[in-house]
């Protein structure tokens, strides 16, 4: 039988190949998005990557049909060139599911490569078929066969490239995925072209459908379409995958942030040991496995759980004598030593200040406890080399273990009553906790039981004692000071609970509280027209705390006060004590405009260029010097110079402590901005300071000059009220 002689457009050959490279290229893409835990954007990527990538494949067999050419016009069925192409989306259907899957087993690649190739084959035989030929097409069967086969190794080796290319890095994957496209695009177009060579058409064929789809134009618009569609799949594919890359490298910083969050949360910042917050957790835990391995064992073989409280003796003359740096570097070098000489299982805290915490579990004896507080206290004794100098430490150690000396949660008090009892006893020494040194502990414990309920019962209060002008006898503000009515004992001055606030961990908690109140207090005042800024102490763990700014603005926010009319106060040793914190915390509040000064000045380092550094308004002389300025020369002669040195700073000073007519005259003399004090005014709750303004003057308070601090108090208070506190002629600090 003859034949009609049949050829190809080479130039259309070639762009069948690269359509085939390019869509596999697409499809190695799209395998890597189909992968994801999200299961909606998973089925999205297979369904809108299945019609992509099947348009691609059948685009390159429909141009490679439309490049072979007989001697008689041709075109092609609707229907079956429509049915061709979506046996192209069921074949990339096929691809990706099997791409989606965990890993490759050998059944899963054998039944997914035939299911491809028998799906490719059905899309090439049924757009050949879409060619209406009369007479038929002969077919050589061992060229179809060599094409199906070929179709199911080409899908088989597409499978082991989608999975290959998702066990190689990022990098290689770029180079070696365009290779895999080209190798995949060269089996896709032999499979086509044999299937093609297995075709012959008798002579004297016609195409009944010639008048159908046909025409180099319709090669065109669909190569374009198809590469278009192709490109914008890839195009979103690339973005999706910059997307992930960069949400992945997000949350990697935000993990990083967390953890670096969760670890100041739990670590003390200047020696890198666990917190107070840490050691209770750890010790919580502890006392818990205890009672559960209790209930499985005879409590006589039950292990103890031990604490060992650490304080250093003579640390504050080091501490004054060397310098904050020296002293910091004191504290981290005691912090090696107390971990290198614990067992690797202890936990070692830093509570505050010199004072370090151990936790021992499964002790067997007190004698283990013993001969660790002896190890601690022999490391403590060898003598330090700071800063070229050689310094001299000792240790006591306070040892309370349970259940023998008492309740789980009284253990850290137990273990602090004990090391008071070692520091009396001369220091460098350690003692087990006994009863009878339990009686100022426990007025201690339940002072503290009591304190945790202060505010939720509304025992604690604020009063005001007023800041008087040096030379214009005005009101310039008020301090707040805590008190803490107790329901048994009274009122109560903070030193009596404010350390104890410190020590075990409540100080942040009333912090925000008198944040709070003074904040209420301010706004209260100026709905009666008295505007009266407030100055308010912050305590090192304040200054500690990340938010602290945030929370002072919303404070004021809340209560729609001037950030001006907030005064924050800092001890000079806080302030040296961590600069660093300081300086940060100070920035934070100025920058929201809260006014910044320096309390109890003369006491700590004296350090005017320390005090430089930070962003501090005012300055206020400790009431040692006040104390002492009209009977020592020295005193007065610091006092002036505090004065003058402040002034050429730019720093308002305020004298605190004035309690006699001398002082304040000594004061004034010496150009003091501001005085504060007994003489002028005793602390009083905010209904007191209201009737004081108004001229209803508590007894006992003096004069200050000679216009009477009564009603005219009320009425600069009500001016400067009206000028916002924010004129610098009424208040030039």
């Amino acid at each position: 039988m003859q034949y009609l002689p049949s050829s190809y457009a080479p130039w259309v050959v070639a762009a069948s190949l690269l359509i085939a490279s390019f869509a596999s290229y697409v499809a190695l893409d799209l395998a890597k998005r189909v992968r994801t835990r999200d299961r909606g954007v998973a089925v999205n990527w297979w369904v809108g990557g299945s019609l992509a990538m099947g348009t691609g494949i059948w685009c390159m067999h429909f141009v490679g049909m439309l490049a072979f050419s007989l001697p008689i016009p041709l075109g092609y069925t609707v229907v079956l060139t429509v049915a061709s192409w979506v046996a192209g989306v069921a074949v990339s259907a096929i691809a990706l599911f099997v791409a989606s899957q965990g890993e490759l087993t050998w059944r899963r690649l054998a039944g997914g490569a035939i299911a491809m190739g028998l799906g490719i084959c059905a899309m090439h035989y049924t757009g050949m078929a879409a060619l209406d030929m009369s007479p038929g097409i002969v077919w050589n069967l061992l060229l179809v066969a060599a094409s199906a086969l070929i179709a199911i190794a080409a899908s088989a080796a597409a499978l082991l490239i989608f999975f290959w290319l998702r066990k190689v890095g990022e990098r290689r994957g770029m180079v070696f995925q365009p290779l895999a496209a080209l190798v995949m695009g060269i089996a896709i177009c032999g499979m086509h072209y044999t299937g093609m060579a297995a075709a012959s058409f008798p002579a004297g064929t016609v195409c009944l459908s010639a008048d159908a789809l046909a025409g180099p134009q319709l090669g065109m618009m669909v190569s374009v379409s198809s590469v278009a569609l192709l490109a914008m799949t890839l195009f979103t594919s690339t973005l999706d995958a910059r997307m992930r890359s960069s949400l992945k490298v997000a949350n990697v910083k935000l993990e990083t942030a967390n953890e670096e969050l969760r670890r100041r949360a739990f670590q003390d910042p200047l020696t890198g040991l666990p917190n107070r917050m840490l050691f209770e957790d750890r010790l919580t835990h502890a006392l818990q496995r205890h009672a559960r391995n209790g209930e499985q064992i005879s409590e006589r073989n039950a292990g103890k759980v031990a604490v060992l409280f650490v304080d250093l003796d003579g640390f504050k003359p080091v501490n004054d004598s060397l310098g904050h740096a020296a002293g910091d570097a004191v504290l981290r070098e005691v912090a090696v030593r107390l971990r290198s000489a614990a067992r690797d299982a202890d936990t070692v805290a830093r509570i505050g200040g010199d004072e370090f915490v151990l936790l021992m579990e499964d002790v067997s004896s007190l004698v283990d406890c013993v001969s660790l507080a002896r190890r601690l206290i022999e490391a403590l004794a060898a003598p330090l080399e700071i800063g070229g100098r050689r310094v001299a430490l000792s240790g006591s150690v306070g040892i309370a273990a349970y259940p023998d000396h008492g309740d789980g949660d009284k253990l850290v008090m137990h273990a602090d009553a004990a090391m008071y009892t070692a520091k009396r006893a001369g220091g460098s020494t350690y003692a087990l906790y006994e009863a009878h040194m339990d009686e100022g502990a426990q007025e201690q414990l339940n002072l503290l039981n009591d304190l945790r309920h202060a505010i939720e019962h509304e025992q604690l209060q604020l009063y005001y004692q007023p800041k008087i002008d040096g030379q214009h006898g005005q009101i310039r503000g008020v301090e707040a000071l805590l008190r803490w009515n107790h329901p048994e004992r009274g009122l109560l001055a903070p030193g009596l609970f404010i350390p104890l606030a410190e020590r075990f961990g409540l100080i942040n908690g009333l912090g925000s509280w008198v944040i709070e109140e003074a904040c209420r207090q301010m706004h209260a005042w100026a709905e009666i027209g008295l505007h009266m800024r407030v100055a308010i102490n912050l305590s090192v763990h304040q200054l500690r705390e990340e938010d602290l700014a945030a929370r002072i603005e919303a404070a004021l926010s809340r209560n729609l006060v001037e950030p001006s009319q907030l005064l924050c106060e800092i001890t000079e040793s806080v302030a040296m004590e961590d600069l660093k914190s300081t300086q940060r915390a100070f920035e934070e509040l100025a920058r929201i405009g809260v006014f910044l000064s320096i309390d109890d000045f003369g006491t700590g380092y004296s350090s005017l260029s320390y005090l430089r550094q930070l962003p501090a308004r005012q300055l206020k002389i400790d009431r040692s010097f006040v104390a002492d300025v009209e009977t020592s020369s020295d005193a007065k002669a610091i006092v002036s110079a505090v004065i003058q040195l402040a002034h050429e700073l730019g720093l308002r000073v305020v004298a605190e402590g004035v309690e006699t007519k001398g002082q304040r005259d000594i004061l004034l003399a010496l150009h003091c901005d501001e005085l504060q004090g007994y003489f002028l005014a005793r602390p009083m709750a905010a209904e007191t300071l209201q009737a004081w303004t108004e001229g209803q003057k508590p007894a006992g308070t003096a004069d200050f000059s000679p216009s009477v601090l009564g009603g005219h108090l009320m009425m600069e208070a009500r001016a400067l009220g009206a000028m916002g506190l924010q004129d610098n002629t009424a208040t030039p600090f």
